[in-house]
């Protein structure tokens, strides 16, 4: 069922509907109800859009924050373990004792780096809260 709606409109955009309404198969009233139709559409999507808008920007901005945590952290790592390749000389091979002690500390490392990471804590980057509380 169709309402009769009387519109005020100003004059050019009287022309362009007369001029639409020109076309083959075309009503003022099919263009205005389509326009009117979209509008209102796009009017609760943009409420939508804004909330999603602001979280998006959220999630952008630590994204951004991470991917900049990642690349100094990796930086620091390949400097420190270029640094350590450089400045260290390589074991004889005869001294196996040494090679021992030197796979005991590498086990030691990676069980303790497999704590810091089940237990969720860091050991850089703490801010001055969390030390207090430590």
């Amino acid at each position: 069922m169709k309402f009769r709606q009387n519109l005020y409109l100003e004059r050019h955009l009287c022309d362009a509907l007369e001029a639409l309404a020109a076309k083959p198969g075309a009503t003022k009233s099919g263009i205005v109800g389509d326009a009117l139709a979209a509008w209102l559409a796009r009017r609760g999507s943009k409420e939508v859009d804004d909330l999603l808008k602001t979280r998006l920007d959220r999630i952008s901005r630590e994204l951004a924050r991470q991917s900049r945590n990642d690349e100094v952290l990796l930086e620091s790592l390949s400097l420190f373990v270029r640094y350590q390749l450089t400045v260290t000389a390589p074991l004889p091979e005869a001294d196996h004792a040494a090679r021992a002690v030197g796979r005991e500390r590498f086990e030691a490392f990676v069980a303790q780096v497999g704590r810091q990471l089940a237990s969720g804590k860091r050991t850089i980057g703490r801010d001055e809260n969390e030390e207090e509380r430590s």
